[in-house]
């Protein structure tokens, strides 16, 4: 088991995280001096709400494997930049599928966190070219000096040959979730697009953000283990909420998967089954984190965190 991380709780430890991304985004949008609307609604698209698991998981997946959870909670400290780029790319992919999952040719969602979607705020054409700027950006982080300096060009390279091919496999998904909607899908053939559409993305935060950790074969295979459980369980519980949330819970249309006659968790196995089963995801998770670090470390607490919202 690697060094003990101080006792520090996953709340106290997000929040100065996330409040120094909102800065990053904002300060790395501004930076590339975008034409308007294209610049307000890739602004908009990135500044509404989320939870931002993503970057959650690369700054607890480096903080967890360093110990270094203790100086973030200081309001001066922050996370060395590469970390923050990590978080930075992850969450402005993210940003694009979602913009695009949005569209009239796609889910065609009017809402998303509550708040009226982009293609409805800025009109179709610009929250395409917003989805198609945001993907872009996220592969130019690797090679931005605000978060990566001369000395970071082998740890940059590590970290995009894990983040291109996750963007990849997350495009590929949704291509197969398309194709698989009106028609009645087996488990595995279920399980095989979420891992790319929704697995590889989280997998390959984690991965990230114990790449800047330097951490060791052991540890890289424990944390992706990990991630990958994590990634098919929070897709087990989109499909759960889809159904037993409403619409001002989820902060977009409930139902939305039975109304694309998407195959689901819930439908091949029932709510019971689908929380049955991603319980045991999260438990599996966890014993894979257990091999390398302290029960109290932090991707531990953000597991648990995220099972709440099974609940």
């Amino acid at each position: 088991m690697s060094t003990t991380v101080p006792d520090l709780t996953f709340h106290a430890f997000a929040q100065p995280v996330l409040a120094q991304l909102e800065v990053d985004i904002r300060a790395y949008l501004a930076g590339k001096n975008l034409p308007d609307p294209l610049a307000a609604a890739c602004l908009y698209a990135m500044t509404n709400g989320g939870k931002r698991v993503r970057p959650l998981l690369v700054a607890s997946s480096f903080t967890s494997i360093t110990a270094h959870a203790q100086a973030i909670t200081d309001a001066q400290a922050q996370l060395p930049s590469t970390v923050r780029g990590a978080m930075l790319a992850v969450e402005l992919l993210h940003g694009y599928s979602l913009v695009h999952d949005d569209l009239p040719c796609m889910d065609d969602d009017d809402l998303r966190r509550g708040r009226p979607t982009t293609h409805i705020a800025f009109g179709e054409a610009a929250a395409l070219l917003a989805g198609d700027m945001l993907q872009n950006l996220a592969f130019e982080v690797f090679a931005e000096p605000m978060f990566f300096e001369a000395h970071d060009i082998a740890l940059s390279h590590s970290l995009l040959t894990t983040f291109a091919p996750a963007a990849r496999r997350m495009i590929m998904g949704q291509m197969l979730d398309l194709n698989g909607e009106h028609r009645d899908l087996s488990q595995a053939g279920l399980e095989a697009i979420h891992r790319d559409k929704t697995g590889a993305l989280i997998a390959a935060s984690v991965r990230m953000g114990a790449l800047c950790a330097h951490a060791d074969a052991a540890t890289l295979t424990a944390v992706t283990t990990f991630a990958e459980h994590i990634g098919l369980a929070f897709q087990v519980q989109d499909d759960i909420l889809d159904v037993t949330a409403d619409t001002t819970q989820l902060g977009k249309p409930a139902g939305s998967d039975e109304k694309l006659a998407k195959s689901t968790y819930v439908k091949l196995l029932g709510v019971k089954g689908a929380q049955d089963y991603a319980e045991s995801l999260f438990a599996q998770a966890k014993t894979a984190l257990d091999r390398v670090l302290p029960t109290n470390s932090l991707l531990h607490q953000l597991a648990n965190w995220l099972w709440q919202r099974q609940k």
